[in-house]
């Protein structure tokens, strides 16, 4: 609420003035009854006698009951503007907190680190984003205000009631404790049952989200059926929650209105007798139904707004588990070197010193790996899946750091280095390329900011995929769909190649970005990527004709590098790396063997 102070101040202002208008438009009726149109106008009390005589006096008013009327019409006015200046100075301030809120939660999840992602599901993180966040602003718009209301308007006609009968006063309040009491108890059991109906809303919106990103693996399964039965389970689960959740309400609220409905029975039943043997006048009666009935709602109206304060804590507790976890940035433990020492990092060599990462525990995924790249070599690895190639890139990334040992650019430490100006040195071909559901030309310059499309064009021919652009109907302004999912494999693995192209950063890392590849496509992107002299390239790949041309080739297994050496140099020696030529030796003989014989059937 920081920076809305004022607005919230001033809206609790219009409401007190606008709560007392609103008190002083039935006490103009008591007042012209007893102090006027009554016969005995002497009963009537010292204060309604020196309001009459402020006026003008009986006599005046009798000629003149325009007046009271007019009155209460430019009291109720006067009421309803500062109503309003309440609530547009409430809605504004809760929908500005909320904006900075969206935008707080939003920018913080974009720099959490990768390993908080790796362990919340995606559903319940937008879920958090979205229903939690709107539920903490209906709370300020209305709640934070209402309780204010409710409080004004129980202690302002106080003053006035005693002033004309302290029994009916006694009387007109004898039910809010108990409401008071009541409404405590249902705030407890509401923020208990409202927590169990958000989280049951994550998980049914996690399970939504991962369905639709799997819906063509679902279909190709044909698991449509255990889908819909795995929603329903948790549709239901959601739905009896929700049902308690109501069940709650309505018993409070049939409960409150049996109270509220005493009450006013209490205050009907104690005046008609006051009224009945003379001690009480009509005036002060019909003030007294009117007035009861004013404040007895939004002491009602207590259970509501601790309902909605119990979903808000439970809420903002939600968004508060976001919130706490320390960012990317806040995680940086050394202060950076001068900016002028860091330019030239992406130039200089990359060396990994007995390092050794687990995702979870203490189970290794690599374990004391220990190379260098030296500026402008190219590196390739290879290996079993599971072996920590990926990984390798992951720690040069730094989206992770390492338990032991230590990584360095340009021999400067990794870890003295912000992670931006790292990242700003590698342009990297994920295993499993993204594409945004926007056009081909903005997933493009996602590496960059407002690239020339000279510089678009000569990043799609290196990658080679701008003769496929063109033959589009839109060509690079065509929809490439969510996840890219208008595209071939093949096409999408070129798009993400030339994105990273794009970037122009001195390091570039391909992991096992051509997979999806025809041989011969992919040796006309090695060969126009050489073409670029780019400053240090690491290649991880299954395919040894993508690797063989490679500076240092590294074999992994188990997370340990078992060979390494050029490709000559690897063949000549016995182990993992030559029964994997040979394999594709074969294989790929066996297959021209295979195309030779069904040319001659044709």
């Amino acid at each position: 609420m920081a920076g809305q102070r004022i607005r919230y101040g001033a809206a609790v202002v219009s409401l007190v003035i606008g709560s007392c208008f609103m008190y002083l438009v039935p006490l103009v009726p008591q007042i012209t009854i007893d102090g006027v149109l009554s016969p005995n106008t002497s009963d009537a009390s010292s204060f309604v006698h020196s309001v009459v005589n402020f006026v003008g006096g009986v006599d005046f008013i009798r000629s003149n009951l325009w007046i009271p009327a007019l009155l209460v019409f430019a009291l109720t006015g006067i009421g309803g503007v500062f109503t309003y200046f309440r609530g547009k100075l409430a809605a504004t301030a809760s929908e500005d907190i909320t904006r900075r809120l969206r935008n707080r939660l939003y920018r913080h999840l974009q720099h959490l680190p990768c390993s908080y992602h790796d362990g919340t599901q995606t559903g319940d993180q937008i879920q958090r984003c979205t229903s939690d966040v709107e539920t903490f602003r209906r709370f300020l718009s209305t709640q934070v205000v209402e309780i204010g209301r409710a409080m004004v308007m129980m202690i302002i006609p106080v003053p006035l009631m005693v002033a004309i009968d302290i029994r009916m006063t006694l009387v007109s309040v004898v039910i809010i404790p108990p409401i008071v009491v009541f409404s405590l108890v249902f705030f407890r059991k509401v923020q208990s049952s409202f927590k169990g109906v958000d989280e049951a809303e994550g998980r049914l919106s996690a399970r939504i989200q991962e369905n639709l990103n799997g819906i063509r693996v679902v279909r190709a399964f044909a698991r449509q059926g255990y889908e819909i039965d795995q929603f329903n389970q948790r549709n239901e689960v959601h739905r009896n929650l929700d049902n308690r959740l109501y069940r709650l309400f309505a018993w409070y609220w049939s409960l409150s209105d049996f109270l509220c409905m005493g009450q006013n029975a209490l205050v009907v039943a104690c005046g008609g007798y006051l009224l009945a043997i003379g001690e009480l006048q009509i005036g002060a009666f019909f003030f007294f139904l009117s007035v009861v009935n004013m404040f007895i709602w939004p002491v009602r109206m207590m259970g509501r707004i601790l309902s909605e304060l119990g979903k808000a804590i439970v809420a903002i507790g939600r968004i508060d588990e976001i919130l706490s976890h320390h960012t990317e940035t806040d995680m940086e433990t050394v202060i950076h070197n001068r900016a002028a020492s860091h330019a030239d990092l992406g130039k200089g060599a990359i060396e990994f010193k007995d390092v050794s990462f687990a995702y979870r525990d203490d189970d290794y995924v690599l374990k004391s790996v220990s190379f260098r790249i030296e500026a402008g070599q190219t590196m390739a690895i290879l290996g079993p899946s599971g072996s920590g190639k990926t990984t390798i890139v992951n720690l040069l990334m730094r989206f992770y750091d390492p338990q032991k040992g230590s990584i360095s650019l340009g021999g400067v430490d990794i870890t003295s280095i912000s992670r931006k100006d790292v990242r700003s040195k590698i342009s990297v071909v994920m295993q499993e390329p993204f594409l945004y559901a926007k056009t081909i030309r903005e997933n493009l310059s996602m590496a960059a900011h407002k690239p020339q499309f000279s510089d678009v064009q000569h990043a799609t021919e290196v990658a080679c995929i701008h003769d496929s652009v063109n033959e589009f109907d839109d060509g690079y302004d065509a929809m490439a769909g969510e996840r890219g999912v208008m595209l071939s494999g093949g096409q999408r693995q070129r798009l993400t190649l030339a994105r990273s192209l794009i970037a122009g950063a001195p390091i570039l890392v391909l992991d096992d970005a051509y997979s999806a590849i025809d041989t011969d496509t992919e040796r006309r992107i090695r060969s126009r990527l050489a073409a670029t002299k780019r400053c240090t390239t690491i290649v991880i790949a299954h395919r040894l004709a993508t690797v063989r041309d490679a500076d240092v080739i590294l074999v992994l297994s188990n997370g340990s590098i078992i060979q390494r050496g050029t490709h000559n140099q690897l063949i000549e020696q016995p182990g993992l790396y030559r029964r994997l030529w040979d394999l594709q030796c074969e294989s790929e003989t066996v297959n021209e063997s295979v195309i030779q014989t069904a040319v001659h059937m044709t």
